[in-house]
């Protein structure tokens, strides 16, 4: 009886030691998610003489949805096909200040996924942030420079109030 008890506490202490090695194993080598960076395009926008002009040719010519920002697009996100995704597309007036400090004709937003994450990653990069992020119903908004002084607008989708926007417009989507 003695020799079973020993035998059982000697496995038990042995189950107990391999579970806490386990778990100090694990937690000394455990290494964060991978952060996500771009993961789309959110916009595209570009300067123009004549932004209603722009705006009525592609409509006309190529069929875009337009309204007076310019057009939206509708797709499906790759991770969950349930789920819709949108990307603007913007003709600006060619005085524009919104691509300051920019000198550049167009700007280009991208999808991303943690934009406060995203964002302190950056900073510790050297990344030169432009500005505060900003949030809004449909979202989380920051301007970057990239390393020939193109401005670089970052956006975290909330895409379902971005939708409800566009149906209190009474826009259409480009599908």
């Amino acid at each position: 009886m003695k020799k079973t008890t020993l035998i059982l506490l000697l496995i038990a202490a042995s189950f107990g030691s391999g579970f806490a090695f386990k778990a100090a194993l694990t937690a000394s080598t455990h290494q964060p998610a991978e952060l996500k960076r771009v993961t789309g395009i959110g916009g595209i926008f570009f300067k123009c003489k004549e932004p209603a002009k722009v705006r009525a040719w592609y409509k006309e010519h190529l069929g875009l949805q337009t309204n007076q920002y310019g057009a939206v697009f509708e797709w499906r996100q790759g991770a969950d096909t349930l789920k819709k995704g949108f990307t603007q597309w913007s003709p600006f007036n060619e005085k524009t200040k919104y691509f300051a400090p920019s000198d550049k004709d167009f700007m280009v937003n991208y999808r991303v996924a943690d934009l406060t994450a995203l964002v302190t990653q950056l900073k510790k990069e050297g990344v030169a942030i432009v500005d505060t992020i900003e949030t809004v119903d449909y979202g989380k908004f920051v301007h970057i420079m990239d390393v020939e002084g193109n401005k670089i607008e970052l956006w975290e989708s909330n895409d379902i109030e971005y939708e409800k926007l566009g149906i209190k417009m009474g826009a259409q989507t480009t599908k």
